[in-house]
């Protein structure tokens, strides 16, 4: 039984070790640089306001590497941002998140320059300056959640090649006042981008 584990083991190595290899003649390495709107669902379960975040364009650079020609990771990274927070529709303070995902994606090859690929993964944003003064409130420090994306690069040539891409990523975090729970914030955004991808 060892023994065929083993041999089982060696097999796989060596086809993602091929694949690698492969991978590696078309750029194994890429870099992807977005613009990206940011869409709140804010869902909620608050009991003393209705608290909101709202929508925003933002910056994006991700960064990958292809295993084979068809599956690569991807972390997505961003700057932390300021995202203003309304309560029952006025401004009240604002909170600062940085929510870098890492997503595992699977790309479609056999249309030539336009390669299409669906991703999934995980979430984690860090919550900072999480008091919402008008209300005396707090949210969570950081947040766990699924990520899923839909997306395709377009090769210009070899290195070069222009990106759009829509991910939804599961977001939420308990509002907080006085130390006690005054229910959920559900903010689930929707990200709708486009870009450049650079192969190396």
């Amino acid at each position: 039984m060892h023994n065929k584990i083993l041999a089982v083991s060696l097999a796989a190595i060596g086809f993602l070790s091929a694949g690698a290899v492969q991978a590696a003649d078309e750029g194994s390495y890429f870099v992807r640089a977005r613009a990206l709107y940011v869409n709140f669902d804010n869902g909620q379960n608050i009991t003393l306001a209705k608290v909101e975040a709202d929508d925003r364009w933002i910056p994006e650079v991700d960064v990958g590497y292809f295993f084979t020609p068809n599956i690569a990771a991807e972390l997505v990274l961003t700057y932390p941002q300021t995202v203003d927070v309304m309560v029952n529709g006025a401004k009240q303070g604002s909170v600062k998140a940085l929510p870098p995902s890492l997503m595992i994606q699977y790309h479609v090859t056999e249309m030539g320059a336009f390669k299409p690929y669906v991703g999934a993964g995980l979430n984690y944003t860090i919550f900072g300056s999480r008091t919402v003064a008008g209300v005396d409130a707090r949210v969570d420090s950081s947040s766990v959640g699924l990520a899923g994306q839909l997306g395709f690069d377009y090769m210009l040539d070899k290195n070069w090649g222009i990106n759009a891409d829509i991910k939804y990523i599961k977001m939420n975090t308990k509002v907080k006042t006085g130390g006690s729970s005054i229910g959920t914030l559900d903010l689930d955004p929707i990200t709708v981008g486009g870009g450049v991808i650079y192969r190396f």
